[in-house]
């Protein structure tokens, strides 16, 4: 059956397109768009404008930080449906080879599709997967690891990192490992705190924390790394995270690992029947009521 193109049905309606997206973003000032400097969102932005010869805005399930790479990113994007009666650009997928000849190396565009109905990368989004990749081998990362790995200066118990780890799994105010923002709440459920140790006979001492929650505040990754890392090195007593949960606020005690060791590598979404209702219960604001305190 050939493929319908979104500009045929209604020339006048505008035309959601979910965006799949890879980034080193070690060269980046984090996602967002800064006037003056380079971010991931700004170079997409620009290079889908020129393409599709009108102005483009993102939409992302999860704003990265300066030097946070991302495997598994989406965005949306929302272009008039006549974008695409272009002679070389007649849908939504002809993006991927489009962008593929404008796009630095440090980006790839890997999936370009017309959103289901209801569908919005950020609001939508189930729960979002983060790998955190570090070392503790005091040479440092395999040089062609620099970028993606980051160093931690002290060797680590990790059996105490996983103890420290699984106290924060649950749904829980996060204040204390989060960067406080005005009527942003911290309130999440962190899904997943699990380790695993990857280390080889050419990286000695490497590990890798997966994490996933339903959503994440601005620096919580880094911080909840951090956090239980003291506790691996014997820095803090294995009671130390679960106290941190006590907090209402940011805790000068969490040190933020470095940013070159995370990677957002998958992001959820329900059933396409499901999108809009799930963006509608995300923008509700949470409160502490949930947690039964």
């Amino acid at each position: 059956m050939a493929q319908s193109n979104p500009a045929q049905s209604n020339p006048a309606k505008m035309v959601r397109v979910r965006l799949d997206i890879a980034y080193d973003g070690t060269d980046f000032h984090g996602w967002a768009t800064q006037d003056g400097l380079r971010t991931v969102a700004g170079v997409l932005e620009e290079k889908l404008s020129l393409v599709c010869r009108h102005p483009a805005t993102l939409v992302v399930a999860g704003r990265t930080d300066a030097g946070v790479h991302a495997d598994g990113q989406v965005a949306h994007v929302d272009l008039p449906a006549e974008t695409f009666t272009q002679r070389s650009l007649t849908a939504p997928e002809d993006l991927v080879r489009r962008l593929a000849r404008m796009l630095p190396p440090d980006i790839r565009l890997h999936g370009a599709s017309a959103a289901p109905e209801g569908f919005d990368a950020r609001f939508s989004a189930l729960r979002r997967h983060y790998v955190y990749r570090v070392t503790t081998f005091a040479p440092g990362p395999r040089p062609v690891r620099a970028r993606d790995t980051a160093r931690w200066r002290h060797p680590v118990d990790l059996d105490k990192v996983q103890l420290a780890s699984d106290a924060l799994v649950g749904l829980n105010d996060f204040a204390a490992f989060c960067k406080a923002r005005e009527g942003a709440t911290t309130i999440r459920e962190l899904q997943q705190f699990h380790w695993v140790d990857v280390s080889t006979p050419s990286e000695p001492q490497t590990y890798e924390a997966h994490v996933t929650a339903d959503a994440f505040c601005w620096s919580m990754v880094r911080s909840l790394v951090g956090a239980v890392l003291t506790v691996g090195e014997g820095k803090r007593d294995t009671g130390f995270t679960a106290e941190l949960l006590e907090e209402d606020r940011r805790s000068s005690l969490v040190p933020v690992a470095p940013a070159e060791g995370l990677n957002l590598v998958r992001v959820d979404y329900p059933a396409d029947a499901d999108l809009l209702a799930r963006a509608h219960t995300t923008r509700a604001m949470r409160d502490t009521s949930e947690l039964g305190k």
